[in-house]
């Protein structure tokens, strides 16, 4: 593996009475991508909010290119401004323009001139083949071009490191596609990617490495090749078994 630029070590997290991650072991290399799958509930979209501490880890460590995770909030602002995140919505403000979603956080975060934010913004919705919609507001546009300009925003900070939370979730059937055709472009140019995603056949042609987490552990990890055929762990090939009928 690359030097991993994240590692998580022996991470736990309860919320109440219920843990929902059970000491994750986990390493990911720099440029590298990887998928995590599992039923709902395994607690995969908890481990990926606390690699960048949208939720805090109770137990166990978590470093992000090279940092750790504490209640530092200097060392959360530096990992945040190297993390991009993208939700199954789209948390886009109503109010602005595509264009100005894009440039604010620039602005407010990085104290990007507006111009240069602006520019940059172009560039990217550029890249998300969704420049012609700059001038609109999100709820002129179709859920798959709304997680693009997601996706483009997120750029927008030149992010060391996406994570992407099922983000096709939300989405209709016919506008999946070209949410996902956007994040293999973006997987082909280098970025360092986690997603949690159903999509296998996402999965399968982008992903480095798969894993597969159960009961809020992971139950087995492996290239893709191996995972889809020669998976090891029952629980793995029951999963397999009911979302690759569909």
């Amino acid at each position: 593996m690359p030097d991993p630029v994240i590692q998580l070590i022996g991470v736990t997290k309860s919320f109440g009475p219920i843990q929902v991650l059970r000491g994750i072991d986990l390493k990911v290399g720099l440029g590298e991508k990887v998928v995590i799958c599992g039923q709902s509930g395994s607690g995969k979209s908890t481990t990926i909010r606390c690699i960048n501490r949208l939720e805090a880890h109770d137990g166990g460590r978590i470093i992000v290119d090279g940092v750790e995770l504490t209640d530092d909030l200097d060392a959360l602002d530096e990992i945040r401004r190297e993390v991009g995140m993208v939700f199954q919505r789209f948390n886009l403000f109503p109010h602005l323009t595509v264009r100005e979603n894009c440039a604010l956080p620039q602005i407010r975060v990085r104290g990007t001139s507006r111009a240069d934010a602006e520019a940059n913004a172009m560039a990217q919705l550029d890249r998300m083949r969704i420049a012609d919609q700059a001038a609109k507001h999100p709820d002129e546009l179709s859920g798959g071009q709304q997680q693009r300009v997601a996706i483009a925003r997120a750029l927008c900070m030149e992010p060391k490191i996406m994570l992407f939370d099922e983000p096709t979730s939300a989405l209709d059937p016919e506008m999946i596609g070209e949410v996902l055709d956007c994040m293999v472009g973006l997987a082909r140019g280098g970025m360092t990617m986690v997603c949690v995603t159903h999509e296998m056949g996402f999965a399968r042609s982008v992903a480095d490495r798969v894993v597969f987490m159960g009961d809020g552990m992971i139950l087995e990890a492996a290239t893709p090749d191996d995972f889809f055929e020669r998976p090891q762990a029952q629980e793995t090939k029951d999963f397999l078994s009911k979302i690759m009928a569909h």
